[in-house]
């Protein structure tokens, strides 16, 4: 199962974390492998890029948003562009 979830990067022992939305297998970890980065979020500054079409790309093939992820897309309005039949999510 692909989930669409945050994956930190930046320095090292950092209090102030970046994160890169990525998809991801389920069974790898935070910093593991990922299959396309789809975008990005800076939580101190409160920017957030999102690569819509990849998104929706990876919503239509199944890939489930972590709640975090979920909840950014909302404020991006990204659901409102997938068929109504796509949006069951956990």
């Amino acid at each position: 199962m692909v989930k669409l979830r945050l994956k930190r990067c930046g320095r090292k022992q950092r209090a102030t974390a970046v994160y890169r939305i990525v998809a991801i297998d389920v069974r790898s970890r935070r910093e593991g492998k990922d299959l396309g980065k789809v975008g990005f979020y800076d939580p101190i500054k409160n920017q957030t890029y999102l690569n819509v079409p990849v998104i929706l790309y990876f919503l239509e093939k199944g890939a489930q948003p972590t709640r975090t992820v979920q909840n950014l897309l909302k404020k991006a309005e990204v659901f409102k562009e997938l068929p109504s039949n796509q949006m069951k999510f956990n």
